[in-house]
């Protein structure tokens, strides 16, 4: 994976998998594994001029889960993690990943761990650090993902190919958090944050820009959103960004040097049966890309 380049060289690749969320009722799966189509059907790759690198399909979603059992689908979101990273690997622009939920990052996690020592941009409402030294158990990887990357977590998915951490907890900024507890956790662990709707570019430069770094990933939910403009995920939470401040936070983020790829996660497109939000957020994509 390269930084971006002046044509604009992205590449767009589907990771479809919901594996990491609860069900949203008895008898349901999380929609936001329809997402990717969504966002195509808005005209994303048409308006990016992107290459089309396709799909990488999730093994099967299973709803059954209890306490104690660890995480939800946890052998198949490692499954998928290899397979993914396999494939991103292969790519030799700048991929834009359209999820699914955010356990995918596993995925571009583990491909730019294999090739040398990365940064990580974390633009989400929540900080996703949900492991067991700071909560009874564990359960949904899409709450847990920044803990598994940074290696918090069993073996089989923190420790992939003897691989722990993907990311260093010093290479990492969380930008957008406004959970309180997330705050909180995220601040005891040390990991750089900027908590609500005020970014500081210049603030994540100094994490992301490093000569020890390689470069970094840039992770994206749409929960960063304020509500009031895009409400459909699975947990919108208040005091968010609007339209134009994501917009200007990833143009940012796209422009520093060292980056080298973008996800997009937890659209859902049952709670957006117009497909207005998937057009928004896909208009947002544009403008920040190109």
């Amino acid at each position: 994976m390269n930084r971006i380049t002046p044509d604009r060289d992205l590449v767009v690749l589907d990771a479809p998998s919901n594996l990491g969320l609860r069900p949203p009722a008895r008898g349901a799966v999380p929609g936001c594994y329809k997402a990717p189509w969504a966002l195509r059907n808005a005209g994303l790759v048409r308006r990016l001029g992107a290459a089309d690198a396709g799909a990488v399909v999730p093994p099967r979603y299973v709803a059954t889960w209890k306490p104690g059992d660890g995480v939800r689908n946890g052998p198949a979101i490692a499954a998928y993690a290899r397979t993914l990273s396999d494939r991103l690997a292969g790519i030799s622009g700048f991929p834009l990943l359209l999820g699914g939920d955010c356990s995918i990052l596993l995925g571009p996690a583990l491909t730019l761990r294999k090739r040398g020592r990365y940064g990580l941009a974390y633009v989400d409402a929540h900080a996703d650090f949900r492991h067991l030294g700071n909560s009874p158990h564990v359960g949904a990887a899409a709450g847990e993902d920044l803990a598994l990357v940074t290696g918090r977590g069993d073996d089989y998915l923190t420790d992939i190919d003897g691989l722990r951490p993907y990311v260093r907890d010093e290479d990492v900024i969380v930008l957008g958090v406004r959970d309180k507890d997330d705050v909180r956790d995220i601040a005891e662990s040390g990991i750089a944050y900027q908590a609500g709707s005020e970014i500081d570019i210049d603030g994540a430069r100094e994490v992301l820009v490093r000569d020890e770094l390689d470069g970094f990933w840039i992770h994206v939910d749409a929960d960063v959103l304020d509500p009031s403009v895009l409400p459909a995920v699975d947990s919108p939470t208040k005091g968010g960004l609007d339209g134009a401040q994501l917009t200007e936070l990833l143009r940012g983020l796209v422009g520093l040097p060292g980056a080298v790829g973008l996800e997009v996660t937890i659209l859902d497109p049952d709670l957006d049966e117009d497909g207005g939000q998937a057009a928004l957020l896909t208009d947002i994509l544009v403008s920040a890309l190109t």
